[in-house]
């Protein structure tokens, strides 16, 4: 397959649709698919998944709740209710909800365009590695609105080297870490944090691939800025050629 030849339609709730040319990355990833081991507890068979919408098209998210953690909180679970597993979405998507924090801000243009898969979720969920690969780096982004809790892995798979971020764990997830340390397929090295430990939001995991981590150490763009995304796209990836949950979402 001449990946640089195939095209990949990705819905998007702001802008319809986005074709983007395969990267051979991608292409790898779902190529392995079959092996991988699921990143969080989920059952096609019996847990439904909701299909999250966090652009200006979700009029029932108010700025009174945006700024308001606990109210989010709220508003997130309530969603949930007892129906859903977890709420999921989120790439290439533009989102609305990054105003309510300066991290996102820029003089220029801010940062809007979502870059990973958001697993939205209980405080306490284990997140597994879905293949082998050692410990890149982690950090605890304590900013209000960052990632919290942060863990990078890297991987290897056709002689092709790559990275899953894991965003909004729990600090105790990264308190005994170690960089270059071994985290096996299907290992439970994390878990969903608490707002205090997860940049200020509902519990949930950021999951993101990255190709090239540009000489960042335990932090990557999640976001970017619209004009630019063409850029980051190419080398973040979907998420979901490793997760497989998108087609679940309802």
């Amino acid at each position: 397959m001449d990946a640089s030849k195939t095209k990949r339609v990705l819905p998007n709730h702001s802008t319809s649709f986005y074709i983007y040319p395969m990267s051979n990355l991608e292409s790898i990833l779902i190529k392995h698919q079959h092996t991988f081991s699921t990143v969080v507890p989920f059952h096609a068979s019996a847990d439904k998944l909701l299909l999250m919408d966090f652009t200006k098209n979700n009029t029932s998210l108010s700025e009174d709740i945006l700024k308001d953690t606990e109210k989010f909180c709220t508003y997130i679970s309530n969603l949930l209710g007892n129906d859903y597993a977890y709420g999921i979405g989120g790439y290439n998507e533009h989102r609305t909800i990054y105003a309510r924090s300066h991290h996102f801000d820029s003089s220029e243009e801010p940062r809007r365009l979502h870059l990973g898969i958001d697993i939205w979720g209980k405080v306490g969920t284990p997140v597994f590695a879905p293949l082998g690969g050692t410990i890149h780096s982690f950090a605890f982004n304590n900013n209000y609105g960052d990632y919290g809790a942060t863990i990078i892995l890297q991987h290897q798979l056709d002689t092709v080297s790559f990275h899953t971020l894991y965003g909004h764990l729990s600090q105790r997830d990264i308190g005994g870490m170690r960089v270059g340390q071994y985290i096996s397929r299907g290992e439970a090295f994390a878990h969903f944090g608490p707002p205090k430990e997860n940049g200020n939001w509902p519990p949930h995991l950021h999951f993101q691939i990255v190709e090239d981590m540009h000489e960042h150490i335990g932090d990557y763009h999640g976001v970017c800025k619209f004009s630019e995304r063409e850029k980051w796209l190419a080398n973040c990836p979907n998420p979901d050629s490793i997760l497989r949950m998108m087609q679940y979402a309802v």
